[in-house]
């Protein structure tokens, strides 16, 4: 199983500091949420664990290497959903996860669609699906990938209270099992306080 590492952090945008000397460490079996205000570098930080982006200083570090001497294995222990579903419009949503999972079962995709409440949806257009449903074709791929670590940025966006349900009770069930799970969400989870780690950002003084 896997450690990430966040090393003496720095990141500016705009001529102001969004965090410094941010530092942590996430293990094996760990559920972190990355808490903060508007505008107090969450997507940023998730951007930066993820290799999308580089820090002004500081390094990430994945097994105790640097993401950029291990990023072909990093990714291939990597599950990156961004703020925007990232899906393709004119495909279906059966579809769409067979694109992402290739070697996958037809039969183990209709489940995660079916886990994801798409159950009946699976040769619809995404295009013709609400912004909940869209969101709800990316994240059924939490059903079927085989990274250890999944990074989600606000996973619950444009999700019903039931979909929050199963969407929590399966980073958990990952979690259980040895997985990594890092988010940020504006909405509470609900789980025992002791299962989540927060991280909380909080904006800097400008730069000088």
């Amino acid at each position: 199983m896997g450690v990430l590492e966040a090393r003496e952090l720095l990141c500016e945008r705009d001529d102001r500091i969004l965090f410094s000397a941010l530092s942590f460490r996430v293990n094996a079996g760990e559920w972190v949420q990355i808490t903060g205000g508007n505008g107090a570098g969450k997507t940023t930080l998730l951007r930066l664990l993820t290799g999308l982006a580089r820090p002004d200083a500081g390094e990430v570090c994945w097994q105790g290497q640097p993401l950029h001497r291990v990023r072909d294995d990093f990714h291939h222990d990597l599950l990156w959903i961004g703020h925007q579903p990232g899906i393709k419009n004119r495909l279906s949503a059966l579809e769409n996860l067979r694109f992402f999972h290739p070697d996958g079962d037809i039969a183990l995709c209709l489940s995660a669609l079916a886990q994801a409440g798409l159950a009946g949806y699976e040769d619809m257009p995404v295009n013709q699906l609400s912004a909940g449903q869209q969101r709800r074709v990316a994240l059924a791929r939490l059903w079927l990938t085989r990274a250890t670590l999944w990074i989600l940025d606000e996973p619950f966006t444009a999700i019903d209270v039931n979909g929050v349900e199963r969407l929590t009770r399966r980073m958990a069930q990952h979690t259980g099992q040895g997985g990594m799970v890092i988010l940020t969400t504006h909405q509470p989870l609900n789980v025992a306080t002791d299962s989540v780690r927060r991280i909380a950002l909080t904006r800097e003084r400008a730069a000088p």
